[in-house]
């Protein structure tokens, strides 16, 4: 399973937060405070996040007593990768591989190749994904991404189960 970090998780909600401010009004500065109050994150995490994204340019800062941030890049041209990179400083490891170097099974484990592969196949789906698909709701009319038809054979009824 895709693991986000409380940091990525505070960047998207600041990012989508501000693209839906954007279209409402273009000149419209956010504070961290406003963030913080609207959906309960600590404020110095969620500062610093912010402090992050200016320093890299996808949001702009605006000092003094009515200052705040902006968008100052759409969120059509930054990935969720990129995203994470920015925030965390580094790309996330893969299930084998972490800090510590190889998994302690890696010599005996006989599913590398295939975790290694599925790793590899998120990672450039990752890379791919834009903000813009995945905060707008963009993401969920790509073709691309019917997993339904993909996983269940043509004529076929889906049972689901649900365990309480």
């Amino acid at each position: 399973m895709l693991k986000i970090n409380k940091k990525v998780e505070y960047a998207l909600m600041v990012l989508k937060f501000m693209s839906e401010q954007s279209t409402e009004s273009n000149d419209s500065l956010i504070c961290a405070r406003k963030i913080c109050e609207i959906f309960k994150t600590p404020f110095d995490t969620t500062a610093k996040v912010m402090q992050t994204m200016n320093n890299h340019g996808l949001l702009t800062s605006v000092k003094g007593i009515k200052g705040g941030y902006r968008l100052s890049r759409p969120l059509s041209t930054i990935s969720y990768m990129e995203l994470v990179e920015m925030i965390e400083g580094k790309r996330p490891e893969s299930v084998c591989h972490n800090h510590h170097g190889r998994c302690e099974l890696y010599s005996n484990c006989n599913i590398v190749n295939p975790i290694e592969a599925l790793n590899r196949k998120v990672s450039s789906f990752l890379d791919h994904l834009t903000l813009a698909e995945l905060l707008t709701g963009d993401l969920y009319s790509l073709p691309s991404l019917d997993l339904h038809s993909r996983l269940v054979p043509k004529n076929k009824e889906t049972k689901v189960e649900v365990h309480s």
